[in-house]
């Protein structure tokens, strides 16, 4: 049976999941708290991690070790960097990368990739597609870069240059590559708060809850095509 692991970034972003997980517990470690239970016939275990790259690969580690999740999902919001994403818009990860680490790192070390990227499961690629397809939300399909800062302007152009991404983050690419090295499915969703033409931190916080919201009911939706 899949046991699904849900890491979002913020309270703000888990708190949606809440009124769609019957939850049957709540285990405190590592000064975060994992909410036990089940989403329909999928056993699952949220959590949120806290903002940044080390604080997202802490849980998603935790939720391989402890709670011996099967897949995990990375869910809440981003940044749209391609021109073409529209506030509301929900990125569905292909390829994962960081935008701020040195190209090589990942493939003449630890964990030796063949690309400076990792790839989503197409098993939970085929039942967003499939979701996609049944919803009115409007969702995309590509690359998400993660680094350690919210993106402005200053930053954008050499970013979308260098990686060519749909969306950008602080934990995608950390939660992957832990997923990454312990084989575990991962795939992550999020809802744009911010684009180029809606930019800033003012941007975020202002459509960070509805965002959050439609995230969750889309991840929902997502394993509702997924065999128990």
């Amino acid at each position: 049976m899949k046991k699904i692991g849900i890491l979002c970034a913020s309270d703000t972003e888990l708190e949606p999941f809440l009124d769609y997980i019957e939850v049957e517990k709540i285990i405190e470690k590592a000064m975060l708290k994992f909410y036990k239970g089940s989403i329909g016939e999928h056993p699952v275990v949220a959590v949120y991690s806290g903002v940044c790259k080390v604080n997202a690969a802490i849980a998603a580690q935790i939720l391989i070790d402890e709670f011996q999740v099967t897949h995990m999902i990375n869910a809440g919001t981003a940044g749209g960097m391609d021109e073409g994403v529209q506030l509301f818009d929900t990125v569905v990860s292909q390829q994962m990368m960081y935008h701020d680490v040195a190209e090589d790192i990942l493939t003449e070390f630890h964990p030796w990739l063949k690309e400076n990227y990792f790839c989503a499961d197409k098993n939970l690629l085929l039942a967003a597609r499939q979701y996609s397809r049944q919803t009115s939300f409007p969702m995309l399909f590509g690359r998400m870069v993660t680094g350690e800062q919210f993106i402005e302007d200053d930053k954008r152009t050499e970013i979308n240059a260098a990686c060519a991404p749909l969306s950008v983050d602080m934990e995608t690419a950390s939660a992957a590559h832990v997923c990454y090295v312990n084989e575990i499915p991962f795939l992550s969703v999020r809802t744009i708060t911010d684009t180029a033409d809606h930019k800033g931190a003012e941007n975020f916080e202002k459509n960070c809850e509805a965002a959050s919201r439609q995230c969750a009911k889309i991840v929902t939706g997502i394993l509702g095509q997924l065999p128990s």
